[in-house]
């Protein structure tokens, strides 16, 4: 499975190098992007070419991580044989030409289940830093210049967690001096600087979501985990849930991150999709609507002004692209034809990857109004693409990572929508 989880601008270089074309150009330095919604800062020149240039590929092993990116540095990772050995690699290329900078490798099962296996989780960039978790529970501290180990952990041998069925898929989420991973029913918390593990409320099975900030819960409930069995609002201090709205679903995937809008959230899983809103004295959550027309099976999608985009249904039924209403759950529009790909947003832009296919579209209720259309790679592609300094990055199962230049039509004076 997958999960498919600080900001900081592009230097100038960046935006010479794409002759102005972006926006706005930004990092990405983690799952889901700066501000842990699949949105990014920079916007899409008004008019694109017939054809987006793709500037290279990359072979970068079996799996389903998407990238992060910081300044000229792209992270990722996947699985590979060396020699007999199933290993999985970190890898650090250059943005602009693909060249590997470093790589860090380490034993780790593929453990195709169903898929091809490999990793689902995606490296962290914070400060200097590469913090990863492979399915297997092998967590690493590395040094985002050299990529030498500064501290690693091995979960599963330190403390015995229980494996969900298609192991660990989330990525490390940093909280000031602590990484929160969803590993164990309540989650859990490591030292940023030693890897120390400071709190674990449960070694029970857990779910496949990164962990979301939530404002609106106060100290005590300040960040949503998406577990094996429902939705729990935490204290990232202490690991103390202060609430939980249980979430049934077929074999526990619990994988799409959840949506917080103000002090609501919207979840949704293949069981179908609900808006809660915690009451304030912890005692549950009040239902603001609940329906099962919008099922979110890996990502999850995107929120626009009031509108939800995102792609319905499961690897085993029709998908389809979606726009809903969050503020009620209403369901505007819907097309046909699509898989079980990934989805995020710049400015007023929606960027889908599945189906071997590159799609851009414009944010509407009122209908489906696409953009631009461009098959990129060959086979399953189940990751999210993810924009960063004028780049798109489309990675499929195989393996193979592809850079795609966002430039503007020839002739267009470059604009932002």
């Amino acid at each position: 499975m997958l999960t498919m989880k600080l900001p900081s601008l592009c230097v100038l270089s960046a935006l010479v190098s794409f002759s102005g074309c972006m926006a706005g150009a930004a990092d990405w330095p983690n799952w889901r992007g700066p501000d842990y919604n699949g949105i990014s800062k920079e916007t899409i020149p008004a008019q694109l070419p017939e054809v987006l240039p793709v500037k290279w590929k990359a072979a970068v092993g079996i799996g389903f991580a998407t990238v992060s990116v910081a300044g000229e540095r792209v992270l990722t990772m996947g699985n590979r044989k060396i020699g007999e050995v199933e290993t999985d690699t970190i890898w650090c290329l250059d943005a602009g030409t693909g060249e590997v900078l470093w790589e860090h490798s380490y034993p780790c099962a593929l453990d195709p289940r169903y898929y091809e296996g490999g990793p689902g989780g995606t490296p962290t960039i914070h400060e200097g830093s590469v913090y990863t978790l492979s399915k297997k529970g092998h967590a690493f501290r590395l040094d985002l210049e050299t990529g030498k180990v500064i501290w690693s952990r091995d979960l599963i041998k330190d403390h015995g967690f229980e494996l969900p069925e298609w192991s660990f898929s989330g990525s490390v989420f940093v909280d000031g001096d602590r990484l929160l991973l969803n590993v164990g029913r309540g989650g859990l918390a490591l030292d940023r600087e030693t890897g120390k593990t400071l709190w674990m409320p449960s070694t029970e099975t857990s779910g496949y979501a990164t962990v979301v900030p939530y404002p609106a819960g106060g100290e005590k409930a300040g960040m949503l985990l998406f577990s094996a069995k429902g939705l729990i609002a935490f204290n990232p201090a202490t690991g103390e849930a202060a609430s939980e709205h249980p979430l049934k679903t077929s074999r526990d995937v619990n994988a799409a991150d959840p949506i917080v809008i103000g002090k609501r959230i919207v979840v949704s899983s293949a069981s179908g999709a609900a808006m809660i809103e915690p009451k304030a004295d912890g005692s549950g959550v009040e239902m603001i609507w609940e329906q099962k027309d919008m099922k979110w099976y890996f990502n999850p999608g995107v929120l626009l002004g009031d509108y939800l985009y995102s792609l319905h249904g499961t690897t085993h039924r029709p998908t389809e692209l979606m726009c809903a209403d969050a503020r009620t759950g209403e369901i505007k529009w819907t097309v046909p034809g699509f898989g079980s790909g990934g989805v995020m947003a710049a400015g007023n832009t929606v960027i889908v990857f599945d189906n071997e296919t590159l799609t851009l579209f414009d944010a509407d209720p009122a209908g489906y109004k696409p953009r631009h259309s461009q098959k990129i790679l060959e086979g399953k592609c189940w990751t999210s693409p993810v924009l960063a300094n004028g780049r798109i990055y489309c990675r499929n199962a195989a393996g193979d990572l592809a850079s795609v230049a966002v430039v503007a039509a020839p002739g267009e004076t470059p604009a932002s929508q």
